[in-house]
């Protein structure tokens, strides 16, 4: 028997979520969530996590795995993924995999280099470097032991500078070198259907959701992510929504700015998500003007998933 997995993708705000609920009223289905922050503990309100009872009656995978500091990737995802997938229809349910991060939904179908050469001193050392000395000047570096990477990113991609740099110094090899292994593809048939909006609608839709995050305590989420520690600088926490209220409790920016800056922050990674998802062929894209075209949308998936699986209606 054919393993047929329907993946739901698009951008923030569109009505992932409520698609994938409304599908779980028909189809037996365990939602295994490709959102690359919703996967971190204490994240709620500003990753629009659904709510708690919507977690009890329906399984959902991939949420509240981890705490904020500790280390994930598109990789780990790829794999762990694969083998929940597995899981679940050994179940006779049907994986339901919905999210927005285009790294994670290729690396769950098409693989993704992982490597795992990991030292804290070396990375340690180098963010020490990169405070001290600048971050052109670890670019540099990486410019002149790894110049095929080092095309590849930003001067500015803090994050993967050290990285490849980490990597370069532990192993001896160029990161560049390590991508040229071999990755496999997911052992199963992926149904792909995107949701899209008419940008001004989709814009409104997120600025009223930023409002609403407000108005849920996304400031009072981010002032006790702080009293346990945590700050900008770690990755979960270096993104939309979060990164910008930690400037505001710094006093850095005052309240309509940190306002203003989510909503445009926002506007602009969905900008990102569309451009990424729409290089993907393997997408049926679906357009959204409100709820009620949702639940057109999810008939219309329910009936192209069996058909992929050449059920009767």
């Amino acid at each position: 028997m054919k393993k047929i997995v329907p993946i739901i993708v698009g951008p923030t705000g569109v009505g992932k979520t409520a698609l994938s609920l409304i599908l779980a009223e028909t189809l037996p289905v365990e939602i295994v969530s490709a959102d690359s922050r919703q996967i971190y503990k204490y994240l709620d309100i500003g990753t629009a996590k659904p709510d708690k009872d919507i977690l009890k009656r329906i399984p959902h995978h991939f949420i509240d795995m981890l705490n904020p500091e500790e280390y994930f990737s598109a990789g780990k995802y790829s794999k762990l993924a694969r083998q929940r997938i597995d899981e679940i229809i050994s179940r006779n349910n049907i994986p339901l995999v919905v999210g927005g991060s285009g790294l994670y939904v290729r690396a769950l179908l098409d693989g993704i280099f992982e490597l795992e050469v990991r030292d804290k001193k070396v990375r340690a050392s180098l963010r020490n470097r990169m405070g001290a000395e600048g971050v052109p000047a670890l670019y540099d570096e990486l410019r002149r032991c790894d110049p095929e990477y080092a095309q590849k990113i930003t001067p500015a991609d803090k994050q993967r500078i050290i990285r490849s740099l980490e990597v370069y110094i532990v192993t001896g090899r160029k990161f560049s070198s390590w991508h040229e292994e071999n990755t496999e593809t997911a052992q199963f048939i992926p149904v792909m259907f995107g949701l899209f909006m008419e940008r001004a609608l989709l814009y409104q839709e997120i600025n009223e959701r930023v409002e609403k995050m407000i108005e849920d305590g996304l400031l009072v989420e981010v002032i006790k992510l702080k009293k346990m520690g945590y700050s900008a600088d770690i990755n979960a926490l270096n993104t939309v929504g979060y990164k910008e209220v930690f400037k505001y409790i710094d006093n850095q920016i005052s309240f309509e700015d940190v306002v203003e800056l989510i909503k445009r922050n926002s506007r602009r990674y969905a900008k990102r998500q569309l451009t990424w998802f729409n290089k993907e062929k393997r997408i049926v894209w679906k357009e959204v003007t409100d709820l009620n075209s949702l639940k057109d949308i999810g008939k219309q998936i329910v009936k192209e998933y069996r058909s992929s699986l050449k059920i009767d209606n």
